[in-house]
């Protein structure tokens, strides 16, 4: 755990001097919104960095605790996790208007799922790959709406949220 948790911070402050030295990177935000799951309703929040005019790359955090019935017992279960994306963003190849974002990518993160030291049922912490394609529409110069669907990870229905440029 402590060395996923370094090699996590030691790519986030990579990226933040990487990005201070780029002059045609894309714009930095904050994401925050509730997901779809079939295990509860995900809550999360992200930090994007542009890293490219067209390429992206992400970190994120997610929450979620839900109650089963199983076997004719109640079982409060709860699962965490942390993850990393890199999103391609279409703008300038389809000369989409600065107000929507269009990507798609892929997205890495390791999952702790929590269960009652007596829940017979099956459920493990683990290493989880998935893609998304995702769009925003920006309100203003600073805050947008998201909308993400994607495949197998933490969010394999979808989420929506805000955006908050910085």
């Amino acid at each position: 755990m402590k060395k996923l948790f370094t090699i996590v911070l030691l790519s986030f402050l990579t990226l933040l001097a990487a990005n201070s030295q780029n002059p045609h990177v894309k714009r930095n935000q904050l994401n925050a919104g509730i997901g779809l799951s079939g295990w509860g309703i995900p809550v999360y929040a992200g930090l994007d960095f542009g890293i490219h005019r067209d390429v992206s790359f992400g970190i994120e955090g997610s929450f979620r605790s839900y109650n089963q019935n199983y076997t004719g017992s109640k079982y409060n279960s709860s699962i965490t996790g942390l993850s990393g994306n890199v999103n391609y963003h279409f703008n300038r190849i389809l000369e989409i208007p600065s107000n929507w974002d269009f990507y798609a990518g892929l997205n890495l993160g390791y999952y702790f799922w929590t269960t009652p030291s007596d829940y017979p049922g099956t459920g493990s912490s683990g290493l989880g790959l998935g893609a998304q394609i995702g769009g925003r529409y920006y309100i203003n110069d600073r805050f947008g709406l998201n909308l993400e669907v994607g495949g197998g990870n933490a969010f394999s229905e979808g989420k929506f949220g805000i955006s908050y440029i910085f």
